[in-house]
């Protein structure tokens, strides 16, 4: 017996002993060009696989896939953050892409062998050494409308979003990219997207800011804020802010609605209601907070969620508004967004 241990000692010393010449020495070739050594890819894409099963989420935190505009918001940050390297269902991949190592798939193979949880546990997490960068933000709730456009490249219905092609002459010159999600107007017609319209100037300027320096979360704006030059923020803030925000409220459940309103005029000794920072009516000069009245109600109810679970960051208004949104309930979250996006906009 001693015998043997005496050789299994021997035998991991000389394995230490050739892990750290092939390490120190330089002795692996960490060519893309040539390859890994027999097996090496077999247990890369093993572990890989394994790895992404275990801890993608359950079956049951997926949501409804086929939500109005979720699959489009997901095509929109596709084209922008992942075409290099993915390509189009209609178009090839690169000569540079497919030369990387391991090649990344073409985005009609991404769905291979993967169900919607398995794809949204890549997206935000990403993957090391591949090359597949993690979702900007720690949210969760966004990567899912990348995992509704890829299910629609799947089933070979994928939405066509592009920027439009023809703006007005006074058009700031990235308007064009940032249409592509909030329309040349600033009003989206995706619900998860905000109306831009409706918001001030400045507002808009310092969340972009946030977004830009990873104050304020979110994967989407948070790469749209890099890859605009900064000088163009306060241009487009500028732009949108100018818009006509005239028009009537988006509706809703009548008794939701009511709720909604008894709610927003609720206040306490520490909080105060609603309506005091963000309208309507007269309103206290409250210049950091954004005019709510005909804001889109999913967007809102994604906002409060995150408030209220301090997921959201912001700067200032965070500890305001954690504690404002801690004790909300669902129900009162879609009562609030409710009533907010029933005003007509304008109205603050």
């Amino acid at each position: 017996m001693r015998y043997v241990l005496l050789t299994l000692a021997a035998l991991a010393a000389l394995g230490l002993v050739g892990a750290g010449a092939v390490v120190g020495l330089g002795l692996y070739n960490v060519s893309a060009r040539a390859g890994h050594w027999p097996g090496v890819p077999w247990v890369l894409h093993t572990t890989y696989n394994q790895s992404v099963r275990l801890r993608a989420p359950s079956e049951g935190e997926v949501p409804d896939l086929s939500a109005p505009g979720l699959a489009e918001l997901g095509a929109g940050h596709f084209e922008s953050a992942c075409v290099f390297c993915h390509a189009t269902p209609d178009t090839m991949q690169t000569a540079t892409a497919t030369g990387m190592k391991p090649r990344p798939p073409h985005v009609t193979d991404t769905m291979e062998h993967w169900e919607p949880r398995h794809l949204h546990w890549i997206l935000q997490e990403g993957v090391k050494m591949s090359g597949m960068p993690q979702w900007p933000a720690a949210r969760a709730d966004e990567p899912w409308a990348v995992v509704a456009y890829l299910e629609r490249v799947r089933a070979g219905t994928a939405p066509d979003v592009a920027p439009p092609t023809e703006l007005p002459a006074d058009a700031p010159e990235a308007l064009a990219y940032c249409a592509t999600c909030h329309n040349i107007d600033g009003r989206s017609d995706w619900p998860q997207v905000p109306r831009l319209d409706i918001l001030d100037g400045d507002y808009m300027t310092s969340a972009l800011s946030a977004y830009r320096d990873g104050i304020r979360g979110s994967g989407f704006m948070q790469h749209a804020a890099t890859a605009v030059p900064e000088p163009a923020l306060a241009e487009l803030a500028a732009w949108f802010a100018a818009q006509d925000a005239a028009g009537p409220g988006l509706g809703g459940d009548a008794a939701l609605v009511e709720a909604g309103e008894e709610l927003a005029r609720q206040g306490t000794g520490e909080i105060p209601a609603c309506i005091v920072c963000h309208g309507p009516g007269a309103r206290e000069d409250k210049p950091a907070m954004p005019d709510l009245a005909g804001q889109h109600a999913t967007y809102l109810r994604t906002q409060l969620h995150l408030w209220r679970d301090d997921g959201r960051g912001g700067g200032t208004r965070a500890n305001l508004m954690v504690k404002a949104a801690q004790d909300l309930a669902d129900s009162d979250i879609d009562a609030l967004a409710a009533w907010y996006a029933s005003l007509p906009p304008g109205g603050n």
